[in-house]
């Protein structure tokens, strides 16, 4: 099905995952919104390029055309269109939905998470863009993963390239999904499906190549504004001068280091119109996983100035620019670590078991786990009027309780309770 049930360790890693991830986005002062999960189909059609293939279409009863949301981006622009928004910054947690063949051991499923951030409005060039680059490398870090890579573009880099390499711009998109395959193709291959299925003449491929095939850093904009051919292309020159300034701003934020300029990079959407991002993991491997896991890009993002403008009947712009994190992915890869340590993850935040000793106290449990609720605790007791102490400490080993709150007929006659440690077995009378 390309759906997935997920067992109650699943579901608290994926929390752990998600609020992570929600925590990075509030620090950056975004609010939430929510867009429903039906669109129009119209709404969705011709925004994804060869993609718009996998968007589930669906009809109503009424006759009326609709679609299940494909991303969070497409919806978040339709609704600042229709509401007139101007600025604003966002996040967006939720489901969308891909009607592709399922990959579920590299992360790929039809229905999945995206966790979506986004500024909108106009401000001074690349500053936001920095700003949505940080928050990648940030929630990169604080998940642990291992090395990783941010490559970085920009659409107007690219379109110059193809310009100047003597591309008719008709075929600037078809080339653009082309290229972005590089990083899971040889470039011969790239090179033979650009002249065989997209009718680039042989000598513009071979030019392509010599450029979509450099990565560095500031150094390798530096050269390319001094490139003869590209420096007299407008597009390209002014995409060259802002990720100078974007490199400027990336050496302030300290994470250069993890930020790579690289031509081949494309992202396959037909939205974007500036820089453009992917974020991939350098290393899968585990010393007890014999196969390491290969789980491609975790996060990608970029500016889209145009969307806005196509759902505005005024066709009034906002220009924007938005990441998505792929947390389907670096789940699968978190699940797959934690399968491999033999680690036990809890299920549940409980932070103390209400026990009694003897029999006939369940009344004194009721009483003290009511006041341990109503106090904001995270408490539970066993379901049996008269259960047996060690069966109740057990409980709280198997699911990781760390501490029981003992009332038994002496702590009731002196009016304390005795918290037992569960693990270390030491008790207090309070």
């Amino acid at each position: 099905q390309g759906t997935r049930d997920h067992a109650p360790a699943q579901a608290a890693l994926r929390d752990r995952l998600l609020s992570a991830v929600v925590s990075c986005f509030k620090r950056h002062g975004a609010a939430a919104i929510d867009t429903p999960v039906l669109e129009l189909r119209e709404t969705l059609m011709g925004k994804y390029g060869e993609d718009t293939k996998l968007i589930y279409e669906l009809q109503d009863q009424g006759g009326e055309l609709l679609a299940l949301r494909y991303d969070l981006t497409v919806p978040f622009a339709r609704y600042l269109a229709m509401n007139k928004v101007n600025n604003m910054k966002r996040y967006h947690v939720a489901k969308v939905y891909r009607r592709d063949n399922p990959a579920t051991t590299r992360g790929r499923y039809r229905e999945f998470y995206q966790c979506d951030f986004d500024i909108a409005g106009q401000f001074d060039p690349m500053i936001p863009d920095a700003e949505c680059l940080k928050i990648v490398h940030e929630i990169l870090s604080d998940l642990q993963l291992g090395d990783f890579v941010i490559k970085v573009n920009d659409r107007r880099i690219l379109n110059g390239v193809f310009a100047v390499c003597g591309v008719p711009e008709s075929k600037f998109i078809p080339a653009c999904s082309t290229v972005d395959k590089l990083d899971k193709m040889p470039w011969e291959e790239v090179r033979s499906e650009m002249v065989g299925e997209k009718g680039l003449s042989p000598e513009a491929a071979d030019r392509i190549g010599e450029y979509v095939q450099l990565h560095g850093g500031l150094d390798l904009i530096e050269q390319l504004l001094q490139d003869p051919k590209l420096s007299q292309n407008k597009l390209a020159k002014e995409g060259l001068g802002d990720m100078k300034l974007l490199f400027e701003y990336l050496a302030l934020f300290g994470i250069t280091g993890k930020v790579s300029f690289d031509l081949s990079l494309a992202r396959g959407l037909d939205y974007y119109t500036g820089v453009i991002f992917e974020a991939v993991l350098l290393q899968q491997e585990n010393e007890h996983v014999e196969e390491p896991v290969s789980v491609g890009s975790v996060a990608g993002g970029g500016r889209y100035d145009g969307l806005v403008g196509m759902f505005d009947p005024k066709g009034r712009k906002v220009p924007c620019v938005g990441v998505s994190i792929g947390i389907e992915r670096i789940f699968s890869i978190l699940e797959q670590r934690l399968e491999a340590s033999g680690e036990k993850l809890r299920t549940t935040e409980t932070q103390v078991l209400v026990a009694t000793p003897q029999k006939h106290l369940l009344a004194a449990r009721l009483k003290l786990i009511s006041e341990l609720w109503d106090a904001g605790i995270k408490a539970e007791m066993l379901y049996k009027k008269d259960p047996k102490l060690l069966k109740q400490l057990q409980y709280c080993e198997d699911t990781g309780i760390p501490l029981a709150a003992i009332v038994g007929e002496q702590e009731l006659a002196d009016g304390v309770v005795k918290l037992r440690d569960v693990a270390t077995r030491k008790e207090v009378r309070m």
